[in-house]
């Protein structure tokens, strides 16, 4: 069993910057077509250009993952270019670091509303084109560490992530009848330009400390879950947690 997703059309949120710019990339490595999502499309033109030099084809679609209706375009218009999707990793997120007494209602509706709503409305509409084609598919949830831990500072981000968790094991057991596999990759510390320079300082110094293998995570260090999970190589699997942390968890 191999990871090659020739033929296959994938759509990836949040990829204009960070962990979806590589997860699309990884999965346009290996033959996929790739959709490309984000609130601002004009940041995708780099991505796109990058994949067709990889002589792979790259979708830019317009998408608020927030947004029912942007999210039922967005997914309609992936198709039509693509052909069906048969895999969605639902990568779009946003954190608010910020003392739990100091964050304000404002601020915690708009990292729920887009990590674990977003994921919500995102996998329902695929979902829904999966099961109307009757060709069945992946769904790969972006978890996170924290999903199973708190962290000061970062309530809302921690209850959304846990909200993934079990989203992605209710999806699971509710779409397997239709051969729909959905399963969430948790991620450690991983470094990307968005964190760059807080975990390359002193408070990121802290952090690798507790880290078991005593250093953080390259985007590189992800695709092996990811490419499993996209693949029919996780047929057997659904509702799975695969946590890439460099043994962060295991040491808690």
């Amino acid at each position: 069993m191999t990871f090659d997703l020739s033929g296959k059309a994938a759509l990836v949120t949040g990829a204009s910057s960070g962990l979806g710019y590589f997860f699309a990339l990884s999965l346009a490595r290996a033959g996929a077509r790739v959709a490309i999502g984000a609130r601002r499309s004009d940041r995708l033109e780099r991505l796109e250009a990058e994949i067709a030099a990889l002589d792979g084809r790259a979708v830019p679609v317009k998408l608020d993952v927030r947004d029912a209706k942007s999210v039922a375009g967005a997914v309609s218009r992936a198709e039509t270019e693509l052909g069906p999707l048969s895999i969605l990793v639902n990568n779009a997120g946003v954190a608010v670091t910020r003392p739990a007494l100091e964050v304000t209602e404002a601020e915690w509706d708009s990292v729920i509303e887009t990590n674990l709503k977003g994921a919500w409305l995102v996998a329902q509409e695929t979902a829904r084109h999966m099961v109307k084609f009757g060709h069945g598919g992946s769904i790969i949830n972006i978890a996170s560490v924290l999903a199973n831990r708190g962290s000061a500072q970062l309530s809302s981000y921690c209850a959304s992530k846990a909200g993934i968790v079990n989203l992605t094991r209710s999806l699971a057991v509710e779409l397997a009848r239709h051969e729909i596999r959905v399963n969430a990759l948790a991620p450690g510390y991983v470094i990307t330009e968005l964190n760059r320079d807080f975990l390359e300082g002193p408070g990121g110094d802290a952090i690798c400390k507790r880290i078991p293998q005593r250093r953080f995570g390259q985007p590189g260090d992800l695709e092996g879950a990811l490419l499993l999970l996209a693949s029919d190589a996780s047929r057997f699997m659904t509702g799975s947690v695969i946590t890439v942390d460099g043994g962060q968890s295991a040491g808690l």
